[in-house]
């Protein structure tokens, strides 16, 4: 791809975002809706889960497939095909009858936004070449999260409040078509210079894992062990049979040869822990909120502030100094203000109390702010530029799956504590175990930040690069395991 102007590279950087944020947008605001489609549609937990999950699972099957694909034949064409089946998945969703059709069509969308944001940030690594400029270039695609999540739960609740949850979906149409025509007459086509070939079984494989995990954890508090056993069991096969298979190819779906690296293996459990500690916040945090408060979509909306403000401000500064000072110390303050957000929660029932729900929110905001610039970064460096779009993928995967498993794992935890009961009454030491949970991915988030961004850890990076691109010089063309 020929050297861009710098005004051209910004208006890149800025048409990419526009595709993060209604991503974002739509699954912030739609967290604030959850009761009210719980109302409405007659949901249970596990039916408010999947309203989330259904989106992020096949958005987290299907992300290195749409990388891998636009690096194959064209970023700019795998993308704004993303845009379009994105905006008419949002529509679906606008006119959905009921929960079951609700679901189907959040998993439309989420075809369309799995070809969205890591071929963007595939974009966004090969337009801004020089390091520095690219750090600060990812730190303003983080900032885009921020803002996501600030106007995402106050657009929410209004939208909510005045018109109803089914006007969230609306707001994508305007943004989706907008980024469309500014991606065809601005972005330029780009694509691998060694394009991989697809990897069918691999593809099956990564399905049949994240799917049956999701839902026997989904439905394991309502269901026999009979019943959740064999998708148990399918998760554990398919994973082994990954293991096993992906090795052998000469273009693996997941190249496992990634993961030799050190800051790469790191960013991908951090990215995970981080997520779901952030699917489980925001689950947890909506319920609270409405059904146990009483508030209204809008003011629950407000009480988000005290965390997306934060996240918004942290953002860019995280992406500076990881640019200036590299990756450990937005990690290290990430994962210590995450940690000690959940612990307020786990241990002194930090929601009873506003000074102490407002210092927890606060917490996660910080945490949150710094954790997202040095995860794809740190992805993305360490590889060869003609890998960029698989590197951001797996960065992508681990961030949907991360968020997936937390929504997972923390509503069947809430659902499992309350059971029959009136959620008033026993919400809060339902929440606990949840809580708990939220620190310990915080505690991962310190401790994986501490261990992999050392110089051993940068060893390891430079020695997987170079084997990665030794093994592009003698593979030929299109050679396929």
């Amino acid at each position: 791809m020929p050297e861009l102007t710098h005004r051209r590279r910004m208006l890149v950087l800025s048409i990419c975002c526009m595709s993060l944020l209604i991503v974002s947008l739509d699954n912030t605001a739609l967290n604030v809706a959850l009761p009210s489609m719980q109302r409405e549609l007659d949901a249970t937990t596990s039916g408010l889960q999947w309203t989330i999950d259904a989106y992020t699972l096949v958005l987290a099957s299907l992300l290195m497939l749409a990388g891998s694909t636009a690096d194959r034949i064209g970023r700019k064409r795998v993308f704004m095909a993303g845009l379009v089946i994105f905006t008419a998945g949002s529509l679906l969703c606008s006119l959905a009858p009921d929960l079951e059709l609700l679901v189907v069509f959040r998993m439309v969308q989420a075809v369309g936004g799995s070809m969205l944001n890591p071929v963007a940030m595939s974009i966004i690594t090969n337009t801004f070449t020089d390091p520095r400029e690219r750090a600060r270039a990812i730190g303003a695609w983080g900032a885009v999260v921020g803002i996501s999540m600030a106007a995402g739960p106050l657009a929410g609740g209004l939208l909510v409040e005045s018109v109803g949850w089914r006007s969230i979906f609306w707001v994508n149409l305007p943004v989706g078509l907008a980024a469309l025509l500014l991606t065809l007459r601005f972005v330029p086509e780009s694509r691998a210079p060694r394009p991989r070939r697809p990897d069918p079984v691999g593809q099956v494989l990564v399905i049949a894992l994240f799917g049956s995990l999701t839902y026997a954890i989904i439905e394991a508090p309502d269901a026999s062990l009979p019943e959740v056993l064999p998708f148990a069991a399918v998760a554990v096969a398919a994973l082994l049979a990954l293991l096993i298979y992906e090795p052998r190819r000469a273009e693996p779906l997941i190249d496992l040869r990634f993961f030799h690296s050190a800051p790469f293996s790191g960013a991908t459990g951090i990215a995970v822990s981080a997520f779901a500690a952030l699917g489980g916040f925001l689950f947890l945090s909506t319920l609270y909120l409405q059904n146990v408060r009483g508030l209204d979509a809008l003011h629950a909306g407000l009480w988000m502030l005290p965390m997306a403000v934060p996240t918004l401000l942290c953002a860019p500064l995280s992406g500076r100094l990881v640019g200036s000072r590299g990756p450990r110390l937005p990690l290290l303050i990430a994962g210590a203000a995450m940690t000690v957000s959940g612990l307020l929660f786990a241990l002194f029932e930090a929601e009873t109390s506003n000074v102490t729900l407002f210092l927890g929110y606060v917490l996660f905001g910080v945490g949150f702010g710094f954790v997202n610039a040095p995860i794809t970064n740190t992805a993305v460096s360490g590889m060869p530029r003609a890998q960029a779009g698989v590197a951001a993928a797996v960065a992508s995967t681990s961030r949907q799956l991360g968020q997936t498993l937390g929504v997972a794992v923390i509503g069947a935890v809430l659902a499992a504590g309350i059971g029959s009961s009136p959620y008033r009454d026993t919400f809060v030491s339902a929440a606990r175990p949840g809580w708990w949970i939220l620190a310990a991915c915080g505690a991962a988030v310190l401790i994986l930040g501490l261990l992999t961004s050392g110089r051993w850890a940068h060893r390891t990076a430079e020695r997987t690069a170079e084997r990665l691109e030794t093994a592009e010089v003698r593979q030929p063309v299109g050679t396929s395991g």
